[in-house]
């Protein structure tokens, strides 16, 4: 793999410590920018994301995505040369990311305060469940906990139901995100001082981050977000609704000249001067009526016949998707979201695309997830 790309991050060497996916998600990113990513697997087996998930011959289908653009390099940190390696590495990077517990990188001679001696310029993104300081920080940390403690697993779910998750490592996702976004910062301020900072970043705090008002919510008006199933409370008409071919079409008509639009398209035009339904608050107040109203109409009308009849009308509407409808979707195509690669064993993988588009320095997928130790030699 080479390290010269065109991305917005080229030039830029991301030393990549840890394992799992908060971690590794923030090193897929760094590498999908073109950043030139080593990642220190354990001899061991390497990182548990080569056998998590659905596997075909016991190899991960995620694997070439989590890992893709990096390349693989084989350390036992408990051994004194294998060390000597790392901690060469640690001091010809821009990045040195990781997501072990706090206090490990300071054992083996790998956190900033040591690093910076010989490189005054590197930062140190440290991805943990609790963060770097604070009671907690010691603990172990997993993205269920985050998304736990940082409030939205008491927001997800039916009201008469225990808390439920979405479906996917959420807590780990947005911490990889933050990492990221630090990082950018960092390097920014660090093209004016010269000078290399660390970032911390806590999954709890990524998941806190996206609670919108809900603190304040209850700090000043007593008021203690819950859970809603499908809508957020209060905002209506926003919800999924049943097609005559089975399907789900998610309709958002909640603001009052996009909700009049929808009352056109139903054929029932009278109701957006109604005053139950002619305002956001008369509209949130009777949330499960209206609901019934518009599945009543959905109901009778296929998904595609549905869609075409909502953009005639400009009201703001999609299709619930699954995999298979982002695989053949013509937008999702269109914009590169699905792309295929052939992993190391052999097997045409679909994945998704780069995210964010940039017009002059775009990002790519240049390689997929190596095998273990495959670039070690070039280090040794």
């Amino acid at each position: 793999m080479s390290a010269d790309t065109d991305g917005p991050l080229s030039g830029v060497r991301v030393l990549e410590l840890g394992n799992f996916i908060a971690g590794p998600f923030a090193g897929q990113l760094f590498g999908d920018y073109g950043a030139e990513v080593i990642k220190i697997e354990s001899p061991d087996g390497g990182d548990p994301m080569r056998r998590w998930g659905v596997t075909v011959d016991s190899g991960s289908l995620w694997w070439p995505t989590i890992a893709r653009n990096k390349q693989s390099v084989v350390a036992d940190l408990r051994d004194a040369d294998d060390l000597a390696m790392v901690q060469q590495l640690g001091t010809e990077c821009d990045v040195v990311l990781e997501n072990f517990r706090p206090g490990t990188l300071a054992k083996f001679g790998l956190d900033y305060s040591t690093l910076t001696v010989a490189n005054p310029g590197v930062i140190v993104t440290h991805v943990s469940g609790f963060g770097q300081t604070g009671p907690r920080s010691s603990e172990a940390g997993f993205g269920s906990i985050g998304e736990a403690i940082g409030g939205i697993r008491h927001t997800t779910g039916d009201a008469d139901r225990a808390p439920a998750r979405c479906g996917i490592s959420l807590g780990d996702s947005l911490a990889a995100m933050f990492a990221v976004i630090g990082t950018l910062a960092a390097l920014h301020e660090r093209a004016v001082s010269g000078k290399g900072q660390e970032v911390d970043v806590a999954i709890y705090e990524a998941v806190a981050a996206l609670m919108e008002s809900s603190m304040a919510d209850y700090d000043v008006a007593g008021v203690l977000r819950s859970r809603s199933g499908g809508t957020l409370r209060g905002v209506a008409p926003a919800n999924a609704y049943p097609t005559r071919d089975g399907s789900e079409v998610l309709i958002a008509g909640n603001a009052d000249a996009v909700f009049a639009r929808l009352c056109t398209a139903m054929d029932q035009p009278e109701m957006a001067s109604d005053p139950m339904w002619a305002t956001h608050g008369a509209r949130g107040e009777r949330e499960h009526q209206l609901d019934g109203i518009i599945a009543d109409w959905t109901k009778t009308i296929d998904s595609d016949d549905l869609l075409g009849l909502l953009r005639e009308h400009s009201v703001p509407a999609g299709r619930v998707y699954t995999a298979a409808d982002m695989l053949t979707d013509e937008h999702y195509l269109a914009r590169e979201m699905v792309q295929r690669f052939t992993s190391r064993a052999g097997i045409d993988t679909a994945m998704l695309g780069v995210v964010p588009k940039f017009s002059r320095t775009p990002g790519s997928i240049r390689d997929v997830g190596p095998v273990l130790g495959e670039h070690t030699n070039l280090y040794r």
